[in-house]
């Protein structure tokens, strides 16, 4: 027991260095922790503003040829020649095909040899019916086909249209909207006419299909998807805030935005809303001023008369 007794005393020397030195390190630890909670939530603000405000919708409209024109074969017998390929543009009565019909094919060359100033030949020629781009073709030369036989398509380019498949309910919103600027996925733009809708609604989506009438000389294919923006209302001198100042419940019944009544404390102030963009919001009540300032950042869960701290 002799020999215990002085390790026994350094044992608890060290203990007592080990606790009196984490001291001060815990007390500083308290002081930071203070000194951040007394400095406030980091934030960021905005200021109210004013001016012109659009509500405004969204939607597709998809580049189509609404007539097209079909080339048949006017009599049974092989494709002698074939001038037609997919992606072609035609004039109206520019020669596609001839046919060498199969009677000539099989007596023609006998006719000639008994009597040459009979120049039978049997060739049928084959104009495009209208002016467009061929865009199915169905044979090659070589080939046999049949009287009435479909062998290609051409897209008639003065039909070109844009068409918008505009739901139901937006309908009252057109009269306001007849001049459109259609956007295309190259970052160039179109300027577009409203016109006549098809008589038919989509059973699913309950959209109907309205004509666009565009003016350009582009060659521009078809089911191509641009975008356009409807007005639905506008505001002069409307007061807005950013949407990121704009809080809500859980039901979204109840908007609030936390207001920065001095340099240091935001309250919360319920407001109504009116008229939304991408990225406003209008303010119809309270009244705000353009000198006022919300939080746009840092806001979400703050309480009421929270202490902040403003970020720049």
């Amino acid at each position: 027991m002799k020999i215990l007794k002085p390790f026994a005393v350094v044992l608890v020397f060290a203990i007592t260095l080990t606790s009196c030195s984490s001291k001060p390190e815990a007390k500083e630890s308290e002081a930071s922790e203070k000194d951040s909670s007394s400095e406030g939530t980091p934030v960021q603000v905005a200021q109210v503003s004013s001016g012109n405000m659009v509500e405004q919708v969204e939607l597709n409209a998809v580049s189509s040829f609404l007539l097209k024109t079909f080339v048949k074969a006017n009599a049974n017998g092989y494709l002698q020649t074939v001038n037609a390929r997919i992606g072609k543009y035609v004039k109206r009565g520019e020669d596609l095909f001839i046919i060498r019909t199969k009677e000539a094919q099989s007596l023609g060359n006998s006719i000639n040899s008994l009597d040459t100033t009979l120049h039978f030949e049997g060739l049928i020629h084959i104009p495009a019916p209208g002016s467009g781009y061929i865009t199915q073709l169905s044979y090659q030369a070589g080939d046999y086909v049949q009287d009435n036989e479909q062998l290609a398509v051409i897209t008639d380019t003065k039909s070109f249209v844009f068409l918008l498949d505009l739901p139901y309910e937006l309908k009252p919103y057109l009269p306001g909207n007849r001049n459109v600027v259609l956007k295309l996925p190259d970052g160039t733009s179109l300027n577009g006419t409203l016109s006549e809708a098809l008589p038919t609604v989509d059973a699913v989506s309950q959209t109907q299909s309205y004509v666009i009438k565009v003016n350009t000389d582009r060659a521009i294919p078809e089911n191509l998807i641009a975008r356009l923006s409807l007005i639905k209302k506008s505001k002069n001198h409307a007061i807005m805030v950013p949407k990121a100042a704009v809080l809500t419940d859980e039901t979204q019944s109840q908007f609030w935005v936390m207001k920065i009544t001095d340099s240091n404390i935001a309250v919360k102030v319920p407001i109504q809303k009116g008229m939304e963009n991408s990225g406003e919001v209008e303010i119809l009540s309270p009244a705000f001023s353009d000198k006022d300032r919300i939080l746009i950042s840092g806001n979400y869960g703050l309480a009421d008369t929270a202490k902040v701290s403003i970020q720049h």
